[in-house]
């Protein structure tokens, strides 16, 4: 069982995760994060995840998220445009088609739910 704990999110130390280089559309982003939870089964993840400026594609898994600082733009495929910035909660269905515009360094903290595989 996790014990309680708290992290600040602004000055918390991420790792480098590896970007697909087919989901880059334009700029050089770097995505970093932590994990900073997860489930027993691993289907639940909950962390803090940055991308710098540039344009990436994702496919979303059931996630809310809150951001913490930054700015960006996310078109879902047939769905809404989401500008989003600090303080702003954000809801992504699993399976949205996502391009994500990031202006200025984004950096969010999530909950994540992947269904079993």
């Amino acid at each position: 069982m996790e014990h309680s704990f708290a992290v600040h999110v602004p000055g918390a130390d991420l790792s480098a995760e590896p970007l697909d280089p087919a989901q880059v559309v334009s700029g050089r982003p770097e995505v970093s994060g932590r994990v900073v939870g997860e489930s027993a089964d691993g289907r639940t993840v909950r962390g803090i995840w940055q991308m710098t400026p540039g344009v990436v594609t994702d496919t979303a898994a059931d996630e809310v998220f809150v951001v913490v600082s930054g700015s960006a733009t996310i078109e879902v495929a047939d769905g809404p445009t989401l500008r989003v910035g600090p303080g702003d909660l954000v809801v992504l269905r699993e399976g949205d088609r996502t391009t994500w515009t990031v202006h200025e360094t984004l950096r969010k903290v999530y909950v994540s739910h992947h269904a079993a595989v």
